[in-house]
Formats: structure tokens, C-alpha cells, sequence
């Protein structure tokens, strides 16, 4: 079974919205599936995503006479999209450099400001966080069969975060603003293949990243160091955020069924278990702003099918285990199941079109502030769709 060498481009193109909604502030899921095409090639695409997440209020607070159980929270997902792009030049028979931008991690969302437990004064509690990641990579390729890579990460993280209603007590009204900060990390991997079979499995490894980032915090807590604490407050405080963004393992594998058709799989790793972020305002009163307790497991199954020179299609199915229940408040859900299909349009032999378009059913999660459950979040979905463009030079 001997299949053409379009053929064994399936996987690249037909499903870009992999992993555009997964567990911790995980995104694109960090591919480099371009850099291991063959000859020289460059591509840039899109994903965008459309959430819908709703819950029901728990909180209750004896001390202070707050019961909001059961008030509505409407959809606090707020749509968002990211961008990706590569070039991957092969120098050599045995050398090959390349180039990926990605935006590996971030938060979007906004609760409704008309509610008591996410709303306070015409505000909704929100989150926006943004990263952005680029990839220099060296291959070595002793034989057809092995290719060998590593090279630098390039990673910046920002954050403007704020907290209001029952929900945080004392906390209500906390904002941070995370300037941008840069830092570096590496990947290393291998991949093995027989051309003639379309057979390709790789594995990829990418640091973690230590980030200490300036940021300016704003509360309404008492100054308990003030003389008068009952009038002085915390106030505006200049400050040092410490957050590492974890490590990770991928796993690419794809192998021909048939001359047309492919089979494939990804498997991915992160290490959210322990990661915490725990500004100096909310370390003060034991509180962290976000925190996952358990790995992230994913995993992406599907087939391809090449219909003529032009037209190529996929299906896929989708899990992610989440990374621990409860969650924080800035992401109420845990994991999903997806199904998805994707297509490829090639007009000529060396550049194609693709768009993929998946809905996941999002795990249901209990949201959690400090040592107190807030809320239930249950039955909620997304739809994810993405566009990628190819070139092969």
C-alpha cells in the first residue's frame, strides 16, 4: 500500500480547531505538526470559539446572612478566538529549521453584573488572559526514517482580572493587572515515519516556564499593620506575580488504512497538578487566584479520506479529562467530549484551503472560591470552528 505524498497531509489540514476549549487555560494545544511536513512549507490559521456556559448560584455565607442557592447565572463564556502560523524550511537532506507562532494559553470571560453572587456596583466579575508563544526549532534527520528536533520558546503572559459579587466576601472588588512579561523555555522530540505507508509517530516535549511578572492589585481589605485598621485599606500595591506555565508531552500518530484514507491520533500531557497563582494581596488572606489540582489528559481520534486530488475530508472524535473539580470560578467547566468534521480544498498540488468545525459537551463543574463551593455549572456546550491555509514551496 503505497499512498501520494498529498495524501499523508490530511492531518494537517482538515481539523485546525483542536483543542481550542481544554482543560486549565490550555488552547491551541501547542502542534508542531508543520514543522514535520515534508520539503519546505508555511501555513497560518484561525480558530475561534463559541461557548455557552451557564450555572446556578451556591453561595451561602451564615455569617454575614447571604443565601443566593439557586440564583440563575447566565452564560459567562465569553467568545474568543487565536491565531497560529509556521514555516518550516528544509536546508539540507539532514537539516531542517522552522518557525511557529501560537497563543498557547488564556481566559476569556464575564459573569452578568445584574447578579448578587458574580455582580457587584454595575460590575460582573471577568477574567481576560493572553499568551503568546514562538518556536524556533532545528531538526536533524539521519535517515529517511528519524527525525530528531529541539530549540527555544519564546512566551509571553498578560492578565486583567476582576472579582466582584457574594461570591469572593471580602475579595469583592479585588482587580489585578498583570503587565505583559516575557520568558523562555525549550521543546525537544522525535518523530519516526515510513513515507510509503503514510506510518508517522511523534513525540514532543515543551518545557515549563517561570514567569515573574510587575502587576498592580487593587482591594477594599483592611490594613491590619495601620494604626487605625478599621479606616485604612490595602488599597493600590505595585507587586510581583510568580506563575510557571507547565510542562507538557504530546504525542502525534497517523498510519494509512487504504490508499485514500488515513487514520490518527494525538495524545497530550500537561501539567496543571500544583500550578497556582497566588498574588500578594490574596496570599495575604490565604486565597489563591487560580489553582487546578489534578493533570491534564487529552486525546483527538479520527479519520481521513482523500475524495480526489482536490478534496480531502475528516472526522473526529474528542476527550479531555479536565484538571480537577472544583474549578475556579474563571473557568467553571471540567474537560469535554467533541465530535468534529473538517475539509481541504487544494486548487493545485502545492497550497490548500481547510476549515474544520466541532461542538463539545462540556463537564460539569462545581466552581469554588477559596474553601467555599459557589456554584454548580451543568449541561453546557461550545462550538469551535477553524481555517487554516497551507503552502508548500
Amino acid at each position: 500500500m503505497k499512498l501520494k505524498p498529498i495524501s499523508t497531509a490530511i492531518l494537517l489540514a482538515t481539523l485546525p480547531a483542536t483543542a481550542v476549549f481544554a482543560a486549565g487555560l490550555d488552547r491551541s494545544g501547542q502542534s508542531i505538526q508543520a514543522f514535520l511536513q515534508p520539503g519546505n512549507y508555511a501555513e497560518a490559521g484561525i480558530s475561534v470559539l463559541d461557548p455557552d456556559v451557564k450555572g446556578k448560584s451556591s453561595v451561602k455565607n451564615e455569617t454575614i446572612g447571604v443565601d443566593l442557592t439557586g440564583e440563575q447565572i447566565s452564560d459567562m463564556g465569553e467568545d474568543y478566538y487565536f491565531v497560529n502560523a509556521a514555516i518550516k524550511v528544509q536546508a539540507t537532506d539532514k537539516i531542517s529549521l522552522g518557525l511557529i507562532y501560537d497563543q498557547p494559553y488564556g481566559a476569556d470571560a464575564i459573569y452578568d453584573a445584574n447578579t448578587m453572587s458574580f455582580g457587584q456596583n454595575g460590575e460582573g466579575t471577568s477574567v481576560e488572559v493572553k499568551t503568546q508563544n514562538l518556536t524556533a526549532l532545528i531538526g536533524y534527520q539521519p535517515t529517511e526514517n528519524w527525525n530528531f528536533y529541539a530549540g527555544p520558546v519564546w512566551q509571553t503572559v498578560e492578565a486583567d482580572i476582576k472579582l466582584r459579587g457574594a461570591a469572593y466576601s471580602v475579595l469583592s472588588g479585588y482587580n489585578i493587572k498583570v503587565n505583559q512579561e516575557e520568558a523562555y523555555g525549550w521543546l525537544a522530540g522525535f518523530a519516526y515515519q515510513i513515507p510509503e505507508i503514510a506510518l508517522k509517530a511523534a513525540v514532543t516535549y515543551r518545557s515549563e516556564i517561570e514567569h515573574n511578572a510587575k502587576s498592580k492589585e487593587h482591594s477594599n481589605l483592611p490594613d491590619y499593620s495601620s494604626i487605625n485598621s478599621a479606616f485604612a485599606f490595602l488599597g493600590n500595591v505595585e507587586s510581583e506575580v510568580n506563575a510557571t506555565t507547565p510542562q507538557s508531552v504530546n504525542i502525534d500518530l497517523q498510519t494509512g488504512l487504504a490508499s485514500n484514507t488515513l487514520a490518527f491520533a494525538n495524545i497530550r500531557w500537561v501539567h496543571w497538578d500544583q500550578f497556582t497563582v497566588s498574588p500578594k494581596l490574596l496570599d495575604i488572606v490565604g486565597q489563591d487566584l487560580i489553582s487546578y489540582s489534578d493533570d491534564q489528559w487529552s486525546a483527538n481520534v479520527g479519520i481521513g479520506h482523500k475524495f480526489s486530488d482536490k478534496w480531502t475530508a475528516s472526522t473526529s472524535i474528542g476527550w479531555d479529562s479536565g484538571a480537577g473539580n472544583p474549578v475556579t470560578t474563571l473557568g467553571p467547566t471540567e474537560g469535554y467530549w467533541s465530535l468534529g468534521v473538517g475539509a481541504q480544498y487544494s486548487p493545485a498540488a502545492n497550497y490548500f484551503i481547510a476549515g474544520g468545525v466541532k461542538h463539545l459537551w462540556l463537564g460539569d463543574a462545581t466552581a469554588r472560591t477559596g474553601t467555599s463551593n459557589v456554584g454548580e455549572f451543568e449541561d453546557n456546550n461550545a462550538w469551535a470552528y477553524g481555517m487554516k491555509i497551507g503552502y508548500r514551496f
